[in-house]
């Protein structure tokens, strides 16, 4: 079997995605990929009201995941493997979740003529963690996200 050179690092909010990523990129010296959704401007318009501003949030998302991915087709002559905390599919989940009718018609019409030049990975890694342990991660992770995102509101 070939060493598997585009790996990703899949799971829930809160898994660990982007520690593993980081590390492994770094055991690897590979180019690391990483989710950007603090850039997404309609994101805290999103959680103000999510029915108005679902599909601007979810479209600007595919666009920019789309454009990151799109770099794996590059051949980069300077490192051997890339490592990702996310996969491209996962879009379709949030898009299944926030869109409906002829919004989500649309996504699911741009969706499929994105995704069939896009490379897949060679291996991707699911993580998982127990309730008590997500919860633990992501309040951690709150005082950096509400400094980001001063509209999110996070409960406990």
């Amino acid at each position: 079997m070939e060493e598997p050179k585009y790996i990703a690092i899949e799971g829930v909010i809160g898994a660990g995605k982007t520690s593993l990523a980081k590390k492994l990129a770094e055991k690897l010296s590979a180019k690391l990929v990483l989710e950007e959704f603090e850039d997404n401007p309609f994101l805290e318009k999103f959680y103000d009201d999510r029915k108005r501003h679902a599909f601007q949030t979810q479209m600007f998302f595919l666009i920019n995941r789309f454009k990151q991915q799109e770099q794996f087709n590059q051949e980069d002559l300077f490192t051997n493997h890339v490592v990702s905390d996310y996969i491209f599919d996962k879009d379709q989940i949030f898009a299944l979740l926030n869109l409906s009718g002829e919004e989500l018609k649309l996504y699911e019409s741009i969706f499929p003529l994105l995704k069939r030049d896009l490379r897949q990975f060679d291996l991707v890694i699911f993580l998982q963690a127990s309730v008590d342990r997500l919860i633990y991660n992501i309040k951690k992770e709150a005082d950096r996200l509400k400094k980001i995102l001063p509209g999110l509101i996070l409960e406990s």
